[in-house]
Order: C-alpha cells, then structure tokens, then sequence
C-alpha cells in the first residue's frame, strides 16, 4: 500500500508549477521578440546592398554578353533603381541613399545613371546606403568592374 499513496501525490503539476513555466515562456518570447525587432532594419538594409549591387554586376555581364552599353539608373526621389529596359526594384522608405560622383560631390536628388561599356567598364560614383544603425558604401571599381561593398 505504501507504494499508492506515493502515485497518487505525484500525479500531475500544480497549478503554481504551471503558472511559473508560462511566465518563464512568457519572459523569454518577450525578449526574443525585442532582439529580433531590432535586427529587421539591419537585415533589411543589407538586403537592399546586396540586391543593388547585384544590379550592378547584372548591368556589367550584360554589357560583356550583348557587346553593348548598359546603363543602371537610380532614382532617389522615387527611390527605385534598374537596369534600362529592366522592371525597377523599390528601395525601402527606411533606408536613406545617395550617389557620391567624382565630379558633382554628393547628390541626394534627381536620377544618377551608372554606364557600363562592353569592355566591363563602369562609369559612375559611389553609392551610400543607410539608415540610423548602420552606413554601408557600395563603390564600383571603374576599371575592372568590381563591386566592393564597405
């Protein structure tokens, strides 16, 4: 009989155990929450890097490929940037750019056009993407064509 009467306490969880677990979950879902919220602007900025360099070494090989002049227009005002002849992607409203040339200084407004030679040449400044955590430059190499992202 001693052997029963030890089941029968340990049956289940009391309703203090139980209370306690879910505010522990609770704690811990409020904090991977707010740890993840601040990543998505990062995240986001580094997506929009990538996706317009991308565009720019698209721009180059079809240059190669076709024997042809291509031409990446970037529109700050309406914040949206592609390949002439291509469907423009957006950029998004919380990240600030602007093109910094070499013979105009910094331009925040307008359209600026990166021209792409058949030989894998680029003509164009320096693109400057950001928003208020983090600065990334995206700088063509005009001679070989690279693309280095700072």
């Amino acid at each position: 009989m001693q052997g029963t009467g030890y089941r029968m306490k340990n049956r289940g969880f009391i309703l203090l155990e139980l209370i306690i677990v879910l505010f522990f979950i609770t704690v811990i879902i409020g904090i991977s929450t707010v740890l993840f919220s601040n990543t998505l602007p990062t995240n986001r900025l580094n997506a929009t890097v990538r996706n317009l360099s991308s565009t720019i070494r698209q721009a180059r090989a079809l240059a190669q490929i076709h024997n042809e002049r291509k031409t990446v227009t970037i529109d700050l005002d309406t914040k949206k940037y592609g390949i002439e002849g291509y469907n423009p992607k957006d950029i998004p409203s919380d990240i600030s750019i602007k093109v910094i040339d070499p013979v105009s200084g910094e331009i925040y407004q307008g359209t600026y056009q990166f021209f792409f030679s058949p030989a894998g040449s680029i003509e164009g400044g320096t693109i400057v993407v950001w928003n208020p955590k983090k600065t990334v430059t995206i700088q063509p190499d005009p001679i070989v064509g690279a693309v280095v992202i700072k």
